[in-house]
């Protein structure tokens, strides 16, 4: 089971090493957000953040995967059609840990990363996700797909 310090993947990049906490100016380094634009569902509530981001002007970037560079997040365009991963000094998290990373960088909803932290709370929540939550909108990303008879990034 997965904690909300729990790091999926390590990763050291030039890109990261320019977006660090700079000690001496205490400027935030940036946390990236990788998300399926294709899913209405995961778009939606992409979108919301992006404008509480805008509205803040807060040090978060919100990439589709299909615009991603996936092999920097070392996730295949499945993997990432299938969790929300975010990268935060290096640090890629997939999954509930995402959405706690997301969460603690935006001052509106750092009150549900606390809450969803507390250990009860935390287990049902990943349980509920993994289990339920991902697989629906990643079924519901295949049938588009089928339906749509094209080939999309998350197949590649």
């Amino acid at each position: 089971m997965f904690h909300p310090t729990h790091r999926a993947n390590t990763c050291d990049t030039a890109a990261h090493a320019r977006r660090t906490t700079c000690p001496i100016s205490g400027i935030m380094s940036e946390t990236e957000v990788l998300y399926n634009a294709d899913c209405p569902v995961c778009r939606r509530e992409i979108d919301h953040y992006a404008r509480l981001t805008k509205a803040q002007a807060l040090p978060l970037r919100y990439t589709d995967l299909s615009a991603a560079h996936l092999q920097e997040w070392g996730v295949t365009a499945d993997a990432a059609a299938r969790r929300l991963h975010v990268r935060k000094q290096g640090e890629i998290l997939a999954g509930l840990p995402a959405f706690v990373a997301l969460w603690r960088a935006l001052p509106r909803y750092r009150w549900l990363a606390r809450l969803v932290s507390l250990p009860g709370i935390y287990g049902l929540a990943n349980l509920i996700y993994e289990r339920v939550l991902a697989p629906l909108l990643y079924r519901a990303h295949r049938r588009r797909i089928a339906r749509s008879g094209c080939s999309t990034s998350a197949e590649k």
